[in-house]
């Protein structure tokens, strides 16, 4: 009897490779979403495009040299219509606010946000002689691109600093693409980053960097086609950047909570979150501006507590813990809230809100898990039973995507 060899290049039978409609089941499920959230309420729309200055169309950037395609929005284009039935509806809104949303941004007059380059956004501080640049993406391509958007709209200006938020690849893989190694160590661009930042950086991406790299292929579905029934954005952004990866050495630690630091003419005010988000990560204040960046500590969505492409996994707990001292010690200081991901919010009272229903929704997460598996239930009986309260569930912001 002959052998049924698959023809499909995934090696799956050509019935199992291909797209197919969403079962009933499925279009129930998605159904019964539709129902439960408040998908009425547009103020993230609002808030995603407010102060949109500039962008770039088509969002195709290339690698120099050989012209290899890095980062593509392109063929996200299909997400400006209604979620289809293969779609949830929530993660459908999701990737509208990311893939469509994309550009430079004003937060406020001297703080601009180039959203949507890659999977993180890179921020820029006017500084009295120049760019102060948080975050400079995960590739040289994606953030030399930001930079020069930046600079065409608002004026060309040297970058005089770099602040690495944490450890993880997409807030400083993209160094090189802002500033030169000679600078930095000529001592005319200052690179700041918090507590352990190499070591996590060079165990996470390093020492564990194949295993990584090829784990989160699976994780963001890079293989998927861009369509209603494949790749919809991964939901904490759009597409991660498959450009040119680099790194710089810190020339500036910070230690301690409360350490505060004048940079090109801008005072920043640095609260340590170590071990939550990230293993090395700090979180900061602008009190000329009256912002706070929560780098990613918080973002518009439930993060994840242990991520499948391999990273440590987080302490929930103390992720609530500083979410909270966060509005402590700034709460009632601040206007306006950024992060590295998603959208920013403005308004006192808008802020302190999310911070603490972000703060809540991790505390939530732990102390449920740790009282169910003082019950008796496995890791994978709490999976299955975890549910938010109605409180939390309904607030897209903590929504896991």
């Amino acid at each position: 009897m002959a052998a049924n060899i698959p023809t499909h290049p995934s090696g799956l039978p050509e019935e199992l490779a291909g797209p197919k409609p969403a079962t009933e089941h499925t279009v129930n499920k998605n159904m019964a979403v539709l129902k439960e959230l408040p998908f009425e309420d547009r103020r993230s729309f609002e808030n995603a495009g407010r102060g949109f200055i500039a962008g770039i169309s088509p969002l195709t950037l290339l690698r120099p040299g050989d012209g290899k395609i890095t980062y593509d929005l392109s063929g996200l284009d299909f997400l400006s219509g209604e979620a289809p039935s293969t779609a949830n509806p929530s993660l459908w809104r999701q990737a509208q606010l990311n893939a469509l949303h994309h550009g430079l941004f004003e937060v406020v007059e001297g703080i601009y946000q180039v959203r949507s380059f890659d999977l993180a956004h890179m921020t820029l501080i006017r500084g009295e002689t120049g760019w102060i640049v948080i975050d400079p993406l995960t590739s040289a391509e994606s953030s030399r691109a930001a930079l020069d958007l930046a600079d065409q709209y608002l004026g060309q200006r040297p970058v005089t600093a770099v602040i690495f938020t944490h450890s993880h690849i997409d807030h400083f893989g993209g160094v090189l693409g802002v500033i030169n190694p000679e600078d930095v160590s000529a001592g005319k661009v200052a690179v700041i980053a918090p507590d352990q930042f190499v070591k996590a950086a060079l165990s996470e991406n390093v020492l564990a960097g194949n295993v990584m790299r090829r784990r989160a292929n699976y994780m963001y579905g890079h293989s998927l086609p861009h369509s209603t029934q494949g790749f919809i954005t991964i939901g904490l952004g759009a597409l991660l950047s498959q450009g040119s990866i680099g790194f710089v050495m810190p020339t500036d630690i910070i230690k301690e909570t409360g350490e505060t630091r004048v940079i090109d003419g801008v005072e920043i005010v640095f609260q340590m979150t170590p071990d939550t988000e990230a293993v090395a990560e700090f979180v900061f204040y602008l009190p000329q501006f009256r912002a706070l960046c929560m780098s990613e500590i918080t973002s518009h969505h439930l993060h994840n507590v242990y991520t499948p492409r391999g990273a440590q996994v987080r302490d929930a707990l103390a992720w609530s813990k500083q979410i909270n001292e966060s509005i402590t010690l700034f709460g009632d200081k601040l206007e306006v809230q950024f992060a590295s991901h998603h959208w920013p919010i403005w308004g006192r009272e808008e802020v302190i809100d999310y911070l603490k229903q972000q703060g809540d929704l991790y505390q939530y997460i732990h102390d449920q898990t740790l009282r169910l598996a003082n019950h008796g239930y496995t890791k994978e009986e709490i999976a299955e039973q975890l549910r938010l309260p109605k409180s939390l569930a309904r607030n897209f912001s903590n929504r896991d995507y």
